[in-house]
């Protein structure tokens, strides 16, 4: 990608929340006028077709996992994946329910992770300067990895899941 398309991308990140449980509890404020995501370039998007940053928070149900993978199958390529609190990245309390997955990165590749529970505003902005600063220098490559290891986070997703045939978008 030419130096005016990169520059051009990070100005511009349309984002797609996807949110369970108490997961968004910090993403209304970065929206809002007090810290204005929009003046950094980072728009909500209205629909995952859209969109090129899905940002997942929040605990991992099973349920939820399945739609997470659909929402991130639906979006065109260069596609980026944020996992914002300690739930995405390794359980959070629930590490240890029957019915939650633990980690995010297993089933959809993950670009940047926000540690906390939940981060703050302020930490959800130095994720995106992190992954503006990965874009720029062709090192956020997640939705490469998933095209070249489908196979590999298919067999989790169906591990996880089950059978996959009657909500997958992509199969390969």
């Amino acid at each position: 990608m030419s130096g005016i398309g990169k520059t051009s991308r990070i100005k511009s990140l349309w984002v797609t929340y996807y949110v369970t449980g108490c997961g968004g509890i910090e993403l209304l404020p970065v929206i809002t006028s007090r810290f204005d995501a929009e003046r950094f370039g980072i728009i909500t998007s209205a629909t995952p077709r859209q969109s090129d940053v899905l940002v997942v928070s929040g605990f991992l149900t099973t349920k939820t996992l399945r739609r997470i993978i659909r929402t991130y199958e639906q979006m065109p390529d260069p596609k980026y994946v944020v996992a914002l609190g300690a739930c995405t990245i390794n359980g959070g309390i629930y590490w240890d329910s029957y019915s939650t997955a633990d980690k995010l990165e297993l089933y959809i590749p993950v670009d940047v992770y926000i540690a906390g529970c939940m981060p703050r505003p302020e930490s959800i902005f130095m994720g995106f300067a992190h992954l503006m600063a990965m874009i720029k220098g062709d090192k956020a490559d997640g939705w490469k990895r998933y095209h070249e290891n489908y196979k590999w986070y298919k067999k989790n997703q169906d591990k996880a899941l089950g059978n996959s045939k009657k909500w997958r978008v992509r199969d390969v």
